[in-house]
């Protein structure tokens, strides 16, 4: 993706409020033209007051200070003066606005986009990545924008005026301050170009510090039972030690840089003011204008070193927008919908030779074929990578097939829109997930439509009423962020009130009791039961002890079905299912 369609397409978001931006970029113009004329007015007041003083001393009859002239010349300073600062914070006020606006809207690009992408992007992208791109990337482009945007603009138009002014009042002195210019920015560049690889070097010892504060205190107590104290004290030693030393090397290649342009601006004073004496002796030039030369002398030195630190920040940003943009042209997930659905499901599922593979030439999935009558529990087990997992994303339409079809009710299920097929289903996972607010909020996501009355329903029967009361504050106490404030088992109990409270027509249960204690084991199984009576039911199961009631039991391996049976048949017939219950019978009887 170019350089150039990047900020162009940034403009997307940025045009609809163009108002602002540019009655900013005119205020900005404005401060930057009131701060190049200051010394060219202060040059006139200096120039009329050498003129009256020299007329004085030589006793020029009608000699004396032209007050008129001063005062006149000093309210156009004052009037530049508001001009500059009713400019500069205008500029700032109006940019910060539009800037704020346009990421707003990015943001919400990126919200209602996460929305439409389909599942399959998320298991190819790590959660940390999709979150830099959200929060750090956003707020990368969002400072860029708000901090150099006007500061560009503020330079581009700071050095074209300070060229034009030294150009009006001296040529010759003008191409000293000209040659000048090259010189700085190729200094700046070079000291910016020398200090970088130690700041990027400072960042990463930084997160690796960061790192190692986290998971140090996060296992404390290990640190503490193992005594790794002054092992961890060491190696804390370290990374500050290296991060002190990659520190003062970005400090000091970063520091050396003002000195440096510094020096050059006091040669270019140093020739601007020997040639400028020499001019003013032959009275080719006036004294007012010296000292504006002498200004803009330093008045050039502080855009180019602006330009030359915003290249940094630019290309950060450039590099943040193609990630954005990566994720906005993601292609959504097709909504195509031939068929729509009469009324509810009765949950007849139909896999008809179906052939899966994630990537090309390696298929997962292949020849697989299963009937399943409404209200009928479906148990599938099988060793890691089976493929048992892939089945319920290729039946909740998270992929789709490569060959054959899946139906459900006569329905391809391809054929009907995602989100009135999904609307059918519950889903209990093994990692239970529950968001920050009340039990009741969380418990209202199943079906935003429920009564408190329903709620409470479906926890009773999802056994965690009682526990619910027992909290400070009941049905309204809130979750935190992680809902680490109630425990795993609890938790799941929560997950198969809500997913009662949507009442699904085709439930998916990943078995969530391998965490818990017999006894909450037990409240779970119940609720699960009451959960699964009278719905279609597809259960991945981990203990096989939990699933002996299933009406059909599959055995996957390789992405095919092994084995198929209930309980009694599999064991009877004491193959790979047989082995394996009896290896986990005899690890629960130790």
């Amino acid at each position: 993706m170019k350089e150039k369609s990047l900020f162009i397409r940034l403009w997307v978001y940025l045009k609809h409020y163009k108002a602002t931006l540019f009655l900013a970029i005119f205020l900005k113009i404005m401060a930057a033209v009131a701060n190049v004329l200051e010394p060219f007015v202060l040059g006139l007041v200096i120039t009329e007051l050498t003129k009256n003083l020299l007329d004085m001393a030589n006793q020029v009859p009608g000699a004396g200070i032209n007050y008129s002239y001063v005062f006149w010349v000093l309210v156009i300073y004052a009037i530049r003066a508001l001009f500059y600062e009713f400019g500069a914070y205008g500029s700032n006020y109006y940019i910060t606005r539009t800037v704020q606006n346009s990421i707003r809207d990015l943001r919400n690009s990126l919200s209602q986009k996460i929305n439409k992408i389909p599942v399959s992007y998320f298991d190819k992208h790590q959660f940390g990545d999709m979150l830099g791109r959200f929060t750090s990337d956003v707020e990368t482009v969002s400072n860029a924008l708000q901090q150099s945007f006007l500061q560009i603009v503020n330079a581009i138009v700071s050095l074209t005026l300070v060229i034009a002014m030294v150009l009006y009042l001296n040529v010759q002195l003008a191409m000293v301050v000209i040659i000048s210019i090259p010189i700085t920015y190729l200094a700046a560049q070079t000291i910016l170009k020398k200090s970088q690889p130690y700041f990027k070097r400072q960042a990463n010892v930084l997160g690796d510090m960061n790192g190692f504060v986290q998971e140090n205190l996060t296992g404390f107590n290990i640190l503490k039972l193992y005594g790794r104290e002054e092992a961890s004290a060491e190696e804390f030693a370290k990374i500050t030690d290296e991060l002190q030393e990659v520190g003062f090397k970005a400090s000091f290649m970063s520091g050396i840089m003002m000195p440096i342009l510094h020096g050059i601006s006091d040669i270019t004073y140093l020739v601007v003011a020997l040639l400028g004496g020499l001019q003013v002796m032959a009275g080719k030039m006036t004294i007012g204008n010296i000292q504006a030369f002498v200004q803009y002398v330093f008045q050039i030195g502080q855009p180019i070193q602006v330009l030359s630190q915003l290249a940094g920040i630019l290309q950060s940003a450039k590099s943040s927008l193609e990630r954005i943009f990566e994720v906005l042209d993601e292609l959504d997930e097709a909504a195509e919908a031939s068929e729509t659905l009469a009324g509810d499901l009765t949950g007849q599922v139909s896999f008809n030779d179906v052939h899966f593979q994630y990537v090309e030439n390696k298929p997962l999935i292949r020849d697989f074929t299963l009937e399943v009558k409404p209200g009928e529990m479906v148990a599938i087990v099988g060793p890691t990578g089976a493929g048992k997992t892939t089945l319920i994303n290729l039946l909740m339409r998270f992929y789709d097939v490569t060959q054959g079809s899946i139906t459900v009710d006569g329905h391809d299920i391809r054929h009907l829109s995602r989100q009135e097929y999904r609307k059918q289903f519950g889903m209990v996972l093994q990692d239970a997930w529950l968001y920050e607010g009340t039990i009741k909020e969380n418990l209202r996501f199943g079906n935003l439509g429920a009564s408190d009355e329903e709620i409470v329903e479906a926890a009773k029967a999802a056994n965690v009423d009682h526990f619910i009361r027992t909290l400070p504050g009941g049905y309204n106490m809130e979750m935190n962020q992680e809902s680490s404030n109630i425990s795993l088992g609890q938790k799941q109990l929560l997950t198969i009130a809500r997913a009662l409270l949507a009442d699904p027509k085709i439930l998916i249960l990943d078995e969530a009791t391998s965490s818990v204690d017999t006894r909450l084991e037990l409240l779970i199984q119940k609720a699960m039961k009451r959960l699964m009576q009278g719905r279609t039911s597809f259960v991945i199961a981990h203990r096989l002890s939990t699933i002996q009631e299933a009406d059909k039991i599959l055995v996957l391996k390789d992405g095919q079905i092994i084995e198929q049976g209930n309980h009694e048949s599999l064991l009877s017939d004491k193959g790979f299912y047989y082995d394996l219950y009896m290896s986990q019978f005899s690890q629960e009887a130790v």
